[in-house]
Formats: C-alpha cells, sequence, structure tokens
C-alpha cells in the first residue's frame, strides 16, 4: 500500500503551483482529481507542444491525476462539488485571488460542513496586505523577492531557467499538507494552509538577505560562479568544453595548487593564501586557471579534479541530462501513459522503485467525468443533461 493510498484529493489548479503539489501528492498513492475548464481545462495544456502535441508543463505536473471537467459558475456545479467534498480529504486551490471564497469553497464555509477536509490556499502574496490582487506570475514573483537582483551577471540581471517560485510555493503547500495529514491523525481535525509564492521564495533568499544584514552590500551578481567563494564555477578546458568546480577549504586549495594546476607554488602564495584574498585577486587567479587547463581537455581536468578529490561537474544541455549515465546507472527513468502514448518520467526523489510511486497516465481533458459523475450517484440521463448545458 502507498502511503496515501486512501486519501482523496480535490484541486482547482492552473500553471505550477498547485499542480506540481498535487502530483507529488499523487506519486504517493493519492487520489487527485483535478477539475478543469470544459472546452479549454488547465491552461498549461496550452503553454506549448513539444512532447509530441502535449505541454511541456502539464505532462511534467500531471500525472497520476483524474481530469473532471466543471464550470465551476454553472448553477449545477455546487451541487457536484458539495458531493465531490464529501469524499474528499484534501482541497487544493490556486485560483486568482477572491474566487475560491466567491464559489464558497473556503475554509471558513467548508470547514462546519466538513471538519475533517484540509484546504490549502495557494496564492502569489496571500490573502491580505496591499499586494494581494496582484497579478503573481513566476518571473514576476522572482523579481520581487529579490531573487533576480542576485542572479544574472555582473551587466545584466537573469531570471531563473526554470520555473522556482511555483517549485517552491509548490514544495510548501505539498510538505505542509502531510503534515497536516499527520496531525489530524490526532486532532480529527482539518485545517487551513496558505502558501504565498513570495514567502516561499524568500524563505529561499534567506543567505542573501543575512548576508546583506543592516544595510550591508549584498552578494554580487557572478554569473555561474560563486559570489563569495573562489574558485568555484565555470572554467573551460582546451577544447572548449566547460568545467564546473568548486573548492571549500585550504586543504582542497593546496591540493588543487599540487594536483591540478601543478604549481604547487601557489599554495602559499600571500595573494591567494585564504578564501577572502582569492575572491579579491579572482581575475588574476582565474587567468592562471586558463593557462593551467589551456592544454588539457574537459575530461583530463575532469581526472585531475577527480584524483585530488575536488568537486567537479559537467556544463550539461538537456540532451545531457536525457542520457546522465548516473540516472540510468541508478534506474531512475520509468514510462507513463499519456494521450499520445508512453513517455518517460523520472521517479520522484526519494522512491527507490516504480512499484513504490504511482505512476499512471497523464489525463486527456475531462476524460474521467463521466466516470466521476457516475460515482458521485448521477444517473446517465442526468449526466447527459449536464453535457448538454454546458455544466461539464
Amino acid at each position: 500500500m502507498l502511503p496515501l493510498e486512501d486519501i482523496t484529493v480535490i484541486t482547482l489548479e492552473q500553471a505550477i503551483a498547485a499542480p506540481f503539489c498535487t502530483r507529488q501528492l499523487a506519486d504517493l498513492g493519492a487520489r487527485v482529481i483535478k477539475i478543469e475548464r470544459p472546452g479549454s481545462g488547465d491552461f498549461a495544456r496550452g503553454y506549448d507542444e513539444r512532447v509530441r502535441g502535449l505541454s511541456s508543463h502539464f505532462v511534467w505536473t500531471n500525472r497520476s491525476k483524474e481530469s473532471l471537467t466543471l464550470n465551476v459558475k454553472h448553477d449545477s456545479a455546487s451541487d457536484i462539488l458539495e458531493r465531490l467534498l464529501a469524499k474528499a480529504d484534501v482541497l487544493v486551490q490556486n485560483l486568482a485571488p477572491g474566487a475560491a471564497e466567491r464559489l464558497g469553497l473556503s475554509f471558513e464555509a467548508l470547514h462546519p460542513r466538513f471538519p475533517k477536509l484540509i484546504v490549502c490556499d495557494i496564492s502569489g502574496y496571500g490573502d491580505d496586505g496591499p499586494y494581494r490582487d496582484k497579478k503573481a506570475y513566476d518571473l514576476l514573483i522572482q523579481s520581487e523577492s529579490g531573487f533576480v537582483s542576485v542572479t544574472g551577471s555582473r551587466d545584466e540581471p537573469a531570471k531563473a531557467g526554470c520555473s522556482i517560485a511555483d517549485i517552491a510555493a509548490g514544495m510548501y503547500a505539498y510538505s505542509n499538507i502531510l503534515a497536516a495529514l499527520l496531525q489530524r491523525g490526532r486532532t480529527g481535525q482539518g485545517r487551513r494552509i496558505q502558501v504565498s509564492m513570495l514567502e516561499s521564495m524568500v524563505e529561499w533568499m534567506g543567505y542573501p538577505l543575512y548576508y546583506s544584514f543592516d544595510g550591508a552590500s549584498p552578494p554580487g551578481r557572478n554569473g555561474a560562479a560563486h559570489a563569495t567563494i573562489y574558485p568555484y564555477g565555470p572554467f573551460a578546458a582546451g577544447d572548449g568544453k566547460i568545467v564546473m568546480l568548486g573548492l571549500q577549504n585550504e586543504r582542497e586549495w593546496r591540493a588543487f595548487c599540487e594536483q591540478v594546476l601543478r604549481h604547487p607554488e601557489l599554495t602559499d602564495d600571500p595573494r591567494f593564501s585564504s578564501n577572502s584574498r582569492r575572491a579579491a585577486a579572482s581575475e588574476e587567479l582565474r587567468r592562471i586557471i586558463l593557462e593551467s587547463f589551456a592544454d588539457l581537455t574537459g575530461d583530463e581536468v575532469v581526472a585531475r579534479l577527480d584524483a585530488a578529490r575536488i568537486a567537479n561537474g559537467h556544463l550539461n544541455d538537456m540532451a545531457d541530462v536525457w542520457q546522465h549515465p548516473q540516472l540510468r546507472a541508478r534506474q531512475r527513468w520509468t514510462v507513463v501513459q499519456s494521450p499520445e502514448g508512453e513517455l518517460p518520467a523520472l521517479l520522484p526523489p526519494g522512491i527507490d522503485r516504480a512499484e513504490d510511486a504511482r505512476m499512471d497516465a497523464i489525463p486527456a481533458l475531462g476524460e474521467h467525468t463521466q466516470a466521476i459523475l457516475a460515482e458521485l450517484g448521477f444517473e446517465a440521463e442526468a449526466i447527459a443533461s449536464l453535457c448538454n448545458e454546458g455544466a461539464v
């Protein structure tokens, strides 16, 4: 039995944050019923067509779910939602600010009728305060949280290449729901969970916030290099390959000089005798490192770093990651079904075997609508009527 096999989650979700949260609940065995707009569904379905016509975002965050189309503004919607919530353990929503309240889906409205129900609201900024009603796309939260100000090159800030504000919010929603389920096991009561993208990202910004505490200057933007540790970042070998390396202490600095650069005299050079001095003289040290690497291939540099036990990695592109030897050796790839056939999927981190996680199909829009309505007690004639009226 999977850990959440007896848990039912109803979700009114879109984009990334809530879908990523609920997909992880599904990974652990929860039944996740995803409510989507009739005709169009979660707008993330239309972000792109890169996976055999399916959206890359949607494929990533929506496996193992059941898709129920429902016009939540239709007169019949409240009855359907009521029947769903009567069977549910968790309600997740990341609708526009105020939408859940207008639909009667706030924790305050639901708790008297469904005292065991856990309600998780995911928003950009929270349900009060001056930013409550602002739109909150991932880029905007990355900017508001200060992340963009410390990311990028010295000349230009940059956002992260994936939706980290959505991911952060989804992870905090996921972990808080698991905690709420444990708490409910002791108290018998559900509770409300509020997760804001801004607060999730600011939590992740703890290091640069404290680094610039009490008016101190923030860490500078250094591309893929570290703002305060050197050498730490990308260095080109003679064949043009980029090697990522990082030093953490003086023992590693000595090994780096002796075994990698093969210039042991640099070990006690006063210009580089501490991390702060190496950081201050980073341009000079960088020139020395690149000169030492100029006659080596990337693989030869990595071999020297490995021999010296210096942390290093390849600057992989997406094609490299699909073929990563470590993931293949550990058998981390499995397959899931989709409307377009089998697709590869990474096993959830922390799960050792495919049979220890729920890895079911990515649903077509409305694929499970009729089956779910029948399960809720609607007769075939009533279901046909709901379809004809545009309710589902």
